[in-house]
């Protein structure tokens, strides 16, 4: 194994980022219904991002930047993370939420390199807009052949792990195709399915 992809919300971070901001702004029943819906593969995912991302409208920025830094990671995660850069694994998260968690999980869990998107923000509030490298169903996929091209890393040398529909587009260039925690659209794309809430017990089938 050379290289290692990681979903971050509900996969190395207990949650959804953009549920704790929405639950923080006051919309958290209508984003939480969305974000369920295209995690279960029911709606297109670029449709369903910016339709949330719309939501958020008005919100500081200050309190979305309190909120990313202060989430809760899932356990095991750490460990994981360093026990496989202890054996020369590559280690990157692809993240179809929000560059405020993932930079900062960067510094706490020490993983090489994060590609996620960014929410617009004009004078101090978020404008209900969002870009970035992680908009659609299949940028997952796209950016984890992209990397392994310039690494020079094969499929059969690359894992990845994920829990939602939108994960499923990492599978495709992927040797060891581990679900975890996840819902049954991924269960059926995966060759491995982790029900243990504990990121250590991938180990388990890492050579």
């Amino acid at each position: 194994m050379k290289l290692a992809a990681f979903d971050f919300d509900s996969t190395l971070m207990d949650g959804e980022t953009i549920n704790f901001l929405a639950d923080a702004y006051g919309v958290g029943d209508e984003v939480a219904k969305l974000t369920a819906e295209a995690m279960r593969g029911e709606i297109d995912f670029f449709e369903a991002l910016n339709r949330r991302v719309a939501l958020l409208k008005g919100m500081s920025e200050k309190k979305v930047i309190n909120i990313c830094e202060n989430l809760p990671y899932m356990q095991g995660a750490k460990e994981l993370i360093q026990e496989l850069k202890d054996r020369g694994v590559k280690v990157v998260v692809f993240s179809g939420g929000f560059r405020y968690a993932t930079d900062f999980a960067k510094k706490v869990l020490g993983f090489d390199a994060d590609f996620s998107n960014v929410l617009h923000v004009k004078n101090g509030s978020l404008t209900g807009l969002v870009g970035g490298d992680m908009m659609f169903g299949f940028s997952k996929g796209d950016m984890l052949s992209r990397i392994q091209t310039i690494l020079g890393v094969g499929i059969e040398e690359t894992m990845s792990v994920g829990d939602g529909a939108n994960d499923a587009s990492m599978f495709e260039f992927s040797g060891l195709k581990i679900a975890f925690c996840a819902k049954e659209f991924l269960k059926s794309k995966a060759n491995v399915i982790v029900d243990e809430k504990d990121l250590r017990a991938i180990l388990n089938y890492v050579s």
